[in-house]
């Protein structure tokens, strides 16, 4: 079960049951969702294959491509106050993956220079990271079998719109881990809409 009903009061939640074995729509219930126990609702969702993303209003995308094997590292959603960045990895059962890939992140964030702050926030800590004028949000969203993490980031003037922007996605996505073993941190595929792909192959064609 991944999935909360919301209550008054940021942290907490309480877990309840959707999907094909559980029809009954829940208003007030927030992800981000494992695929099995997906709700039933009529959200738009940016079907990327791994994951399933609510986009905000008048977003463009861009896409990040392995110049070596031509696969999709990263799908970024850009808006008018920054860019939201949101990936999925394989991780153990046991959960516990955002914890350590975190510690790593602010390490490595430390040592470019930036101003580091941790807090607590809707799914375990939450990360930001400031430097030359750009302000960046890191969460971290431990699932069943995967990791999810978000990544706002842009102006610090900014910050606010951009960060609630990029909680208001994760709580709407869905991760379609799959059944296939992977190894911990390995990044689930990214797979594009046929349009996308298509205009993209275009571009590098032309």
């Amino acid at each position: 079960m991944f999935g909360r009903r919301r209550k008054r009061g940021r942290h907490s939640s309480g877990a309840v049951e959707t999907g094909p074995e559980h029809d009954e729509v829940f208003d007030d219930v927030e992800g981000p969702w494992d695929s099995t126990v997906a709700p039933h609702d009529d959200v738009e969702r940016l079907d990327l294959g791994s994951v399933q993303l609510p986009m905000p209003d008048e977003a463009q995308l861009q896409v990040e491509m392995d110049q070596q094997n031509g696969s999709v590292r990263a799908v970024h959603v850009l808006t008018s106050v920054g860019q939201l960045t949101v990936s999925a990895f394989a991780a153990p059962k046991s959960g516990g993956l955002w914890r350590e890939v975190g510690a790593e992140l602010i390490d490595g964030l430390k040592e470019d220079g930036a101003r580091i702050n941790r807090e607590n926030g809707e799914w375990g800590e939450e990360i930001t990271a400031r430097n030359q004028g750009v302000q960046i949000l890191f969460v971290g969203v431990d699932g069943p079998r995967w990791m999810l993490r978000g990544v706002a980031a842009g102006p610090e003037e900014h910050f606010e719109q951009n960060s609630s922007a990029l909680r208001q996605m994760l709580r709407g996505t869905v991760v379609v881990r799959g059944e296939q073993p992977m190894p911990p941190r390995t990044p689930l595929p990214v797979e594009l809409p046929e349009a996308i792909a298509r205009h993209i192959q275009q571009q590098q064609e032309g």
